[in-house]
């Protein structure tokens, strides 16, 4: 039996997903790194997207909207704003989401700061989730529209 990450992913509503897993990607702020056994310890922030998990050769998908990472003694704990697995991710909704952030972005020529802000964060957000979800539906074999 080969050594595993033990791996939890925390929102602060629940638990997304705790399970021992082979390696994790992951997408920090400085860029896209991949978690394996015995890694040296590890602090980042991460930035909207999806992380693969490997277990026994099976890949599976978790989109992020951000949060942070802490690796250290092979447990690997991820703090996200919001998560969700990618069987769980409804495609159109998401693609529905961020179309409506895309109109409003460019429906408001007067928008200040804080309210650009929360609309880019939000388009972010739902790219991620479409990205992750096309990837989980390709990687079964579901076709896409």
């Amino acid at each position: 039996m080969s050594l595993q990450i033990k791996f939890k992913i925390v929102t602060p509503e629940k638990t997304v997903f705790e399970d021992a897993v082979d390696q994790a990607t992951l997408p920090t702020t400085d860029g896209e790194i991949t978690i394996l056994p015995n890694h040296r310890s590890y602090i980042a922030s991460l930035k909207p997207g999806g992380i693969m998990l490997k277990k026994n050769g099976e890949e599976s998908f978790v989109c992020i909207s951000g949060g942070f990472i802490e690796f250290h003694g092979n447990e690997l704990v991820i703090l996200a704003d919001t998560a969700e697995r990618a069987e769980e991710i409804d495609l159109k909704r998401a693609e529905e989401a961020r179309q409506k952030a895309e109109e409003l972005k460019n429906q408001r020529v007067s928008m200040d700061e804080n309210e650009y802000a929360r609309v880019a964060a939000a388009i972010q957000k739902e790219s991620a989730r479409i990205r992750v979800a096309r990837k989980h539906y390709t990687r079964i074999g579901m076709k896409i529209d």
